[in-house]
Formats: C-alpha cells, sequence, structure tokens
C-alpha cells in the first residue's frame, strides 16, 4: 500500500502537489472545525465551516459568520494553525526541518519549493528557508509583545489581552485579517501602536520572503551580496502603491476627511496599508466608503502584494513586468526592458499569462456571482477581488451569500492561495518542474 502511494505521489507533477497539499490542510481544518466540542454555537451550517477553514488557510479572512461568537478556545487555536501554515506555505517548514537535520534536500522538495515560489536564481532555497523561519519567528514574537501592551492599553485582563496578541500577531504577519473583534480594528483606529504594529507586520511580511532573504543577506555580506532586481521592483512598487492609496484616502474620502487630523492619518494609511499588503484588517467601515475610494481599493486588492509572500493579488512584479511589455511594445523596441534592465523572454510569458489569467477570474467570478446574488455590482466586484486576491475586505456581503455565492468565493480564496497559473498547471500541465534557472545575462524578475 506505502508502495503504491509513493508511486502515485512520484506521477505528480509539482503544480499537482502544491494544489493537493493546499486543499489536504484545507480538509483537515474542516474536520477539526465540525467537531461539536471546538463550537460555542452547534447552528452554523457545514458548508461555513468549509468556507472558514478555505480562508484560513489561504489567509483570506473573509467570514459569513462571527469567529469569536462561534468556536471555542481550541476552535480559535485550530483556526490560528491554519493561518499559520497557509502564510508560511507548503512544505516550507517540513523541509526546513529536514535540512536542520543535517540530511539532503531531495529534487522532490527542491522542485515543489520552486513551484510554490518563484525564486530568482540569486537566491539559494536553503539560504530562503532558513530566512522565512527565522524572519517569522522573530516578527510575530515581536507582534505579540506589542498587541499585549496594545490590548492592555485598552483595559483588557492579562489572559485576554495575550490569547489576542497571540492570534492578531499571527493573522497580521500572514496578513490573514482574522480578528477576534467582530468589527475587525474600527474601535482601534485611534489607537497608535495597534496601528504601528498591525501595519509593521503586514507591510513587512508583504514584501515577500524573496525580498526579506535577500535583505538579510545583504546586511549579513555587506560587500559580497547586491539586491536582488526583484527586491527593488518590490520595494519600489509597494511603497508607491501605499503612498497613492494614503492621498487618495486621506483627500477624497469623506468618512475620514471629517475625523480630526491625528485619526485621519491613521486611518488613511491603514486602509491603504492593508489593501496593498492584502492583509484584510480594517480600521473604518468599508461598506460607506466612496465610490472613488472603492474603485481605488479594488485596484490595489487587484495588485496585491509580492511573489513568494503571504500575502496575494496579481503581484507588484508582474504588473511591472507587464507594464515593461506594454511600454517597449508602444516604443517599438525589440527586447523588453525595465528601469534599462532586460527582462528574460520567460518571466515575460509568465507575466503575461498571468495577468489574463487572473483577470479572466476576476471577470467570470463577477459574472457568476451577479447571477446567484441579488447585490450591486459594485459589491460584487469588491467580494470577487477580495476573494482572489486573498484579501479579506469585504462591503458586508459575505454573510448573505447563497451556497452558491460561498462555493464561488471558497473555489476563489483557494486559486488565490495557490496561485492562477500553479492552479492551471495542475489541471493541464503532465511534464514534471524541472530547474529553469538558466545561465543568462538577463536580469532574472520573479513573477
Amino acid at each position: 500500500m506505502k508502495f503504491l502511494l509513493k508511486k502515485a505521489l512520484n506521477k505528480l507533477t509539482s503544480q499537482q502537489h502544491v494544489f493537493l497539499g493546499f486543499l489536504l490542510y484545507i480538509l483537515i481544518g474542516f474536520g477539526l472545525l465540525c467537531l461539536p466540542w471546538l463550537q460555542s454555537d452547534r447552528a452554523v451550517p457545514i458548508i461555513d465551516h468549509l468556507f472558514m477553514a478555505t480562508s484560513a488557510v489561504s489567509t483570506t479572512g473573509l467570514t459569513t459568520m462571527s469567529l469569536s461568537d462561534t468556536y471555542t478556545l481550541g476552535g480559535q487555536v485550530v483556526i490560528l494553525l491554519l493561518i499559520q501554515i497557509g502564510g508560511l506555505g507548503y512544505l516550507t517548514f517540513t523541509t526546513f526541518l529536514v535540512l536542520k537535520g543535517a540530511q539532503k534536500m531531495t529534487s522532490w522538495h527542491k522542485n515543489i519549493l520552486k513551484t510554490e515560489y518563484s525564486l530568482p536564481k540569486s537566491i539559494k532555497i536553503r539560504d530562503f528557508l532558513s530566512a522565512i523561519i527565522k524572519f517569522t519567528l522573530i516578527m510575530e514574537v515581536l507582534g505579540v509583545i506589542l498587541y499585549y501592551i496594545a490590548f492592555k492599553q485598552e483595559g483588557m485582563d492579562s489572559g485576554t489581552a495575550l490569547w489576542s496578541g497571540i492570534f492578531h500577531s499571527v493573522s497580521s504577519f500572514c496578513t490573514a485579517g482574522f480578528s477576534l473583534f467582530n468589527t475587525s480594528f474600527t474601535g482601534f483606529v485611534d489607537n497608535t501602536l495597534l496601528n504601528v504594529t498591525t501595519s509593521m507586520l503586514c507591510i513587512s511580511s508583504s514584501l515577500g520572503f524573496i525580498a526579506i532573504a535577500d535583505l538579510g543577506l545583504r546586511l549579513k555580506r555587506t560587500k559580497n551580496h547586491s539586491l536582488s532586481f526583484t527586491t527593488k521592483i518590490i520595494t519600489i512598487g509597494t511603497s508607491l502603491l501605499i503612498i497613492v492609496g494614503f492621498i487618495a484616502v486621506y483627500f477624497w474620502e469623506p468618512t475620514v476627511v471629517i475625523l480630526d487630523e491625528s485619526t485621519r492619518i491613521k486611518a488613511a494609511f491603514f486602509h491603504s496599508m492593508t489593501a496593498v499588503s492584502t492583509a484584510g484588517f480594517n480600521s473604518i467601515a468599508v461598506a460607506p466608503l466612496s465610490l472613488t475610494i472603492i474603485l481605488f481599493t479594488i485596484f490595489f486588492m487587484f495588485i496585491g502584494a509580492s511573489p513568494s509572500a503571504t500575502s496575494g493579488g496579481l503581484t507588484v512584479t508582474t504588473a511591472a513586468a507587464v507594464l515593461a511589455i506594454m511600454k517597449s511594445k508602444l516604443k517599438g523596441q525589440k527586447e523588453v526592458t525595465l528601469f534599462t534592465n532586460r527582462l528574460p523572454y520567460k518571466r515575460l510569458y509568465r507575466a503575461t499569462a498571468t495577468f489574463v489569467t487572473y483577470t479572466s477570474f476576476i471577470i467570470l467570478g463577477t459574472l457568476l456571482l451577479s447571477f446567484s446574488e441579488n447585490f450591486e455590482l459594485k459589491k460584487i466586484l469588491f467580494e470577487i477581488t477580495s476573494a482572489l486576491g486573498t484579501v479579506g475586505l469585504s462591503m458586508g456581503i459575505t454573510a448573505d451569500l447563497t451556497d452558491f455565492g460561498k462555493c464561488i468565493i471558497m473555489l476563489l480564496m483557494f486559486v488565490g492561495r495557490v496561485g492562477v497559473i500553479t492552479f492551471g498547471l495542475a489541471f493541464w500541465s503532465e511534464e514534471k518542474l524541472t530547474d529553469d534557472q538558466t545561465h543568462t545575462k538577463q536580469t532574472d524578475l520573479a513573477v
């Protein structure tokens, strides 16, 4: 039996391994959340437990019911573990343990990790995994401490403040957007420490593990390691989007303009940050936002953050590659360049395929939901973009979706976490992934 199972697994492509790995996590989480002793409210339909498991593993944060009112402490722990697994990624932690045990990384591990993380050739997998685990541990522990202080300042008892700190630290770093508070962080819009802590965790993880590993190597070997082109694009792109979003909300959102200056700055920055990093938390109500800011938010959720990050979306690097293609073709250039750097065609093909496929999922999802649900188009488009981008922001329609609508959202959350290209290749590709790190003089860019 073991031999047959191993033989069957060896026949799978790397994309199929990633697909089935995340699906297995969801099913295990779903089974656990259905256990009666993990539930506070036994009247919740079974599809909502599946929705919760899918949202947790995909680190999205969309929910059809109150997390704190539906599950006991044990149930909340299960959800937290699903978020952590979904944030770190399939096989990341287990492969790290293999390396720590002085064992060699098999080609099976390498191929799957290269499928899940589109790594540029300048970063080695061993350094990459080490940076992921260490950085995650440091940031989440720091987050627990800062959240604990912030919640104690709000008058919580020590036990509640500690658990809230642990839960929200993991949820923030994994950009999951899950909160133990039914109105997310709207009750803490003026809490400076909580705003800073959440933003620090979400932005640092949304930069992506590629950038984190790259920056870590730069700090260790200042003279021998230069930042990759991918890291530079991620840093510039993410910063630019957050700044633009902040300016838009600060000046043009009526519900923010009326706030006092200090609160106005915090609210504008937090909303821009949560949309760009696909964190999913909100410190101001989303439904009353003006159409202008709704469209800005949809655009930021569509673009998303970085490859190999806990966040989702099209990714900044893919958007940059698509813009580079447009610019080069409009100028009649034979080569596609970005900031004078020539991009390899294999990355351009992937970026184009990702953009077309991602946009197609948005259009198809919006079309299907418009047939089954009776909501305004802006609310449907917002929900679809949030689900596929694994963001978690909503205009308040998630709980009122039909079972068909919930299935559509679950599918999009899963696709968003696995990746649209990986999802497609899991069904249509018959070739196993091989090491495609070619020796090229072109500038590599992870997309």
